[in-house]
C-alpha cells in the first residue's frame, strides 16, 4: 500500500493527526452539507481536528476513497482509525457514542 503515493500521503495525514477529517472545503468554508456538519459537531465538541480538503487534488478525492474503502466523502478518522462518514458520526454524536470513542482514544478535548 505505501508504493502508492497518495496513499502514503493519506497514511502520514493519519499518522500524524489525532483528528483528521477528509472533506470537501475546508473546516472554515465547507464546500458541502456532510462535510460541514462532521466539521460542526467535531467543533461543537471542543475537537481540534485537521481538516484534509479533497477537492484541492483529484487523486487525493479518489485515494481516499480507496484507502479506505468507503465510497463517500467526508471520512473521520480518529487516532489512526477509521470512525466512517457524516451519518456514522451524526448517529455516534446523537448516541454519546462519538464522546466515548474520543475519551477512550485519549482525545483531548477543549472545555
Amino acid at each position: 500500500m505505501s508504493d502508492n503515493p497518495v496513499f502514503a500521503s493519506i497514511q502520514k495525514e493519519i499518522e500524524d493527526n489525532s483528528v483528521v477529517l477528509f472533506m470537501k472545503g475546508t473546516p472554515q468554508f465547507p464546500q458541502c452539507g456532510f462535510s460541514s456538519m462532521v466539521a460542526q459537531i467535531l467543533s461543537h465538541m471542543g475537537v481540534p481536528f485537521k481538516g484534509v480538503n479533497v477537492l484541492a487534488n483529484d487523486t487525493l478525492r479518489q485515494g481516499i476513497k480507496e484507502f479506505s474503502n468507503w465510497p463517500t466523502i467526508p471520512q473521520l478518522y480518529v487516532k489512526g482509525e477509521f470512525v466512517g462518514g457524516c451519518d456514522i458520526v451524526r448517529e455516534m454524536y446523537e448516541a454519546g457514542e462519538l464522546e466515548k470513542l474520543l475519551d477512550d482514544k485519549g482525545v483531548a478535548r477543549a472545555a
